[in-house]
């Protein structure tokens, strides 16, 4: 960011009493008026199939509108991008990386939520020209929550998080793996991969409770090959405010206004190089 951009942000942290606070208790707001007094309760005309597979529910629809209405409070200025928002209208994802930008995912893990499981979460994140620079993610069945900022850190439940320092062989990693909208190319070196590391799990379809497992070192590292921005930006600023590295395969930054390609996250900038190595061969 330029420095009237820090500027600007500075003067959000402080007139929230901390943005990212600010965001998680839109979250909880929006988790308890509408997200948990439906969770296993929904009816069958609740859930709808918005695209082949992917399903959207009353609760989804109307935490967003919670959600936008408490983030207003926040940043007036800023555009707001809920992920149902803009399904109904894409065009709302032109230019996320200009001026101010609220992204939100009312409930991450959506199929979850709608099946009477968990993991889902609350997510939401404030771009200002393209940057990442608050975040918060509320799981709401563990009361769980992860928030970071951008210069200042992140934290989980409270508790600072911080980067393993500690040099870590490949064998000894353990990392989520997705499949869903895999490259059938990729499937050898994913194999290889596999190999290499102490254990590959897939994914829960919940990058909310993922990337804070991923930036808490209980994994060691996360690959996904969808990267729309309400997925992933929340995340993406845990992982780096906690000393991480997230990016392309090809080590190309993550910049959330660019939905194209994988994303590799890894707690530590060492971790992630050993894997974007191997995945390369």
């Amino acid at each position: 960011m330029t420095v009237s951009e820090d500027q600007n942000v500075g003067a959000l942290h402080d007139a929230a009493g901390g943005l990212s606070q600010g965001i998680a208790k839109v979250l909880r707001t929006a988790a308890e008026q509408s997200v948990m007094p439906r969770f296993r309760r929904l009816a069958a005309g609740e859930i709808e199939e918005k695209a082949p597979g992917e399903l959207v529910t009353v609760a989804d629809r109307e935490a967003e509108r919670i959600i936008q209405s408490g983030l207003k409070t926040l940043c007036p200025s800023a555009r707001f991008v809920g992920e149902e928002a803009a399904s109904a209208n894409p065009a709302l994802l032109d230019d996320l990386g200009k001026g101010e930008v609220w992204i939100v995912d009312p409930i991450d893990g959506t199929a979850n939520y709608a099946a009477g499981r968990s993991p889902f979460a609350l997510m939401a994140a404030l771009l200002v020209d393209g940057a990442i620079v608050a975040s918060a993610i509320l799981d709401p069945v563990r009361d769980q929550l992860t928030i970071a900022e951008r210069g200042a850190g992140a934290w989980l439940d409270g508790q600072r998080i911080k980067a393993d320092e500690d040099p870590r062989d490949l064998a000894d990693t353990t990392g989520i793996v997705s499949a869903f909208q895999r490259p059938a190319l990729m499937e050898s070196r994913i194999r290889s991969l596999s190999a290499r590391c102490a254990q590959i799990a897939g994914t829960q379809r919940c990058a909310g409770h993922e990337y804070p497992l991923v930036a808490a070192g209980a994994y060691d590292f996360a690959l996904y090959w969808r990267s729309l921005p309400w997925d992933h930006a929340p995340g993406a600023l845990v992982i780096q405010a906690a000393g991480g590295k997230i990016a392309r395969l090809d080590g190309s930054p993550y910049r959330p206004a660019d939905p194209s390609g994988p994303v590799l996250l890894a707690r530590s900038p060492e971790i992630w190089d050993q894997l974007a190595a191997l995945l390369a061969q």
